[in-house]
C-alpha cells in the first residue's frame, strides 16, 4: 500500500503532497517521489526541504533512510546542502544529460561550463605578439625553410630551446641534442620505438600516454604515488621510468629531491632511462622554481615538453632534450623529412622565445592562473570547508579529495548542474591493486582544471562545483 505524507506550510512553505508507492525500499520509494515534484514543478528551484527528522519523523520511517535518500539526490544534482542554508531544491530543475569521459555535451551539444583538466582559456592566446613574431620569423626566414623540413627541427628553434630551457629549467644540453616533435605523445612514441622495454610509469598519470605506449608494444608498470611524488626506490626491473618530477601529475607536488638523485642513481646502476615530462614546470606559484631531473645526468635523463600548457595545443610544437647516445636513433624514427611541425610554426616559435615574448606571456599567465587558483581556494573555503585541496602550489589544475566511494556520484552531480569535470579515479593505472596494498594510493577526489573557463564563466564553472560537492 502507498504511504503519503502532506507537508506544513512551516516545514516546506507550500503543500505538497507525496506518495511513496512502487517496488524496492523505503528510500528509493522517497527519492522517486522527491524527483517527480521536482520534475513536475511542484518543488521549485530554491524550495528548502524540511530537516531530515522531521521528514522521517512525518512519514514513519528512519532518519537514516530520509538522510541517505537527500544525500544522493544532493549528488545526483536534485538537491544542493549548504551548512546554516539546509538542504533546497537545485536551481536547475531539468537537469542535463551527464557528462562522461568523452565530455559528451548535454542538450545543445556542450555542457555550461568547464572545469576538465588540460587545456588554457583559448581567449587568453597572445594573439598580437604570436603575430609579430610570425611577420618577422616569415621576413627573416631562409630559402630553405620552405624546402623540405629536417627531422631534427629548424636549427633556430634548436637553439633558442636550449637557451631557454638551460635558463628557466637549468637543463644542460646543445641544440644539437634537442630534437623538435609535436608534442609528448609524439615523443613517446618515438621514444618507445626507440628505447621499446617494459616501463614504469606513475600510478596515477594519462590514460592517454599508457595507451600509446602498449600501442607501441611497451607494456606499463604502476609507480606508487605519495606526498613527495614518485616511489622511485620501488623501480625494478623495467627499461625505462616515465616521470612528472616538477609537479605530479595529476595528484600535484614535485619528486623529493633525495628521490630525484635516487631515479638517477637508480638509471646509472641499472643502464636504464628516466624520461621526464615537463608539462608545466614553468607555472609555480607558492614555492620556488623546481630545476628538471636532466640537470642530474643529460646521458640518462630524457626531458620532454611542449606549448600546449602555455600557449595553445592546437601549434603542436614539443621537443625533447635527448642524451647523445639517442638522438641520431629518435632522428631515424622520424624519418627522413619532417611530417609533423610546420617550418614556419617553429621559426615563429623561435622568434617569440628570443624576442622575450614567451617569458612575458609565462608571466602574466603565472599571475592568471595564480588569481584563479586563489579563486578555487575561497571558493571552497566559504562553502565546502570539509573539501581538501591539494596540488595548488604549482601547475593548472588542482586535487579536490573527497569522501571514499562518493567520486562517481559527485562527478555525476556535476554532469547535473552542467559542469564537465573529472575524477582521480580516471586517472589511475588500471594495475593498481584493488585493495590498495603495496603502498598504492586509491583515495576519491576531483581534478579540477581552473585554466581552462573563459573569465567572464569562471564564477560560474566554481558556482555549480560548489553545488555538486557532498555536503559535510
Amino acid at each position: 500500500m502507498a504511504e503519503s505524507w502532506v507537508n506544513s506550510a512551516e516545514s516546506l512553505g507550500a503543500d505538497l503532497h507525496l506518495e511513496l508507492s512502487g517496488a524496492g525500499s523505503r528510500r528509493a520509494a522517497l527519492m522517486r517521489a522527491l524527483r517527480e515534484a521536482v520534475r513536475s514543478g511542484r518543488l521549485a528551484p530554491g524550495t528548502r526541504l524540511p530537516p531530515y527528522r522531521s521528514l522521517a519523523a512525518d512519514l514513519g520511517i528512519a532518519r537514516n533512510t530520509v538522510a541517505d535518500a537527500y544525500a544522493e539526490l544532493v549528488a545526483e544534482g536534485w538537491l544542493t546542502a549548504r551548512q546554516g542554508s539546509g538542504t533546497r531544491v537545485a536551481q536547475q530543475v531539468a537537469p542535463v544529460a551527464p557528462v562522461g569521459r568523452q565530455r559528451t555535451p548535454a542538450r545543445a551539444g556542450r555542457p555550461a561550463y568547464d572545469l576538465v583538466q588540460g587545456r588554457p582559456d583559448p581567449s587568453a592566446f597572445p594573439r598580437g605578439a604570436w603575430l609579430a613574431s610570425a611577420r618577422r620569423a616569415l621576413t627573416l626566414a631562409p630559402h630553405d625553410a620552405f624546402g623540405p623540413g629536417d627531422p631534427r627541427g629548424r636549427a633556430e628553434l634548436r637553439e633558442a630551446l636550449a637557451e631557454y630551457l638551460a635558463r628557466v629549467r637549468g637543463v644542460r644540453t646543445a641544440p644539437d641534442r634537442v630534437v623538435v616533435c609535436s608534442g609528448a605523445a609524439h615523443a613517446l612514441r618515438l621514444m618507445a620505438s626507440v628505447v621499446g622495454g617494459r616501463w614504469a610509469v606513475e600510478s596515477y598519470g594519462l590514460p592517454f600516454h599508457r595507451g600509446l605506449l602498449a600501442d607501441g608494444g611497451v607494456p606499463t608498470v604502476p609507480l606508487a604515488v605519495d606526498e613527495h611524488g614518485a616511489r622511485v626506490g620501488e623501480l625494478g626491473k623495467v627499461r625505462a621510468a616515465l616521470l612528472t618530477p616538477a609537479h605530479q601529475f595529476p595528484t600535484g607536488g614535485p619528486l623529493h629531491p633525495e628521490r630525484r638523485a635516487a631515479v638517477v642513481d637508480w638509471a646509472r646502476s641499472t643502464g636504464g632511462l628516466v624520461l621526464e615530462d615537463d608539462y608545466d614546470g614553468e607555472f609555480r606559484y607558492d614555492r620556488q622554481p623546481v630545476g628538471a631531473v636532466q640537470s642530474l645526468d643529460p646521458d640518462r635523463v630524457v626531458l620532454m615538453g611542449s606549448v600546449s600548457k602555455s600557449l595553445s595545443p592546437t601549434l603542436r610544437l614539443g621537443w625533447m632534450v635527448l642524451p647523445e647516445h639517442l638522438v641520431d636513433d629518435v632522428v631515424a624514427a622520424k624519418g627522413e623529412r619532417e611530417q609533423h611541425s610546420s617550418a614556419t610554426e617553429q621559426l615563429t616559435l623561435a622568434d617569440f622565445i628570443t624576442s622575450g615574448a614567451y617569458d612575458r606571456h609565462v608571466r602574466r599567465m603565472r599571475r592568471r592562473h595564480r588569481r584563479r587558483r586563489d579563486q578555487l581556494v575561497a571558493a571552497l573555503a566559504e562553502r565546502a570547508p570539509h573539501v581538501r585541496v591539494s596540488g595548488i602550489a604549482a601547475g593548472l589544475h588542482a586535487v579536490l579529495e573527497l569522501p571514499p566511494g562518493t567520486e562517481r556520484a559527485v562527478v555525476k552531480a556535476a554532469a547535473w548542474q552542467g559542469l564537465a569535470v573529472e575524477g582521480l579515479s580516471d586517472y589511475r593505472h588500471p594495475d593498481v591493486p584493488a585493495d590498495g596494498h603495496d603502498g598504492h594510493d586509491r583515495r576519491d577526489g576531483l581534478v579540477v582544471g581552473y585554466a581552462t573557463p573563459p573569465e567572464h564563466g569562471y564564477a560560474g564553472a566554481l558556482d555549480a562545483l560548489c553545488r555538486a560537492l557532498p555536503p559535510e
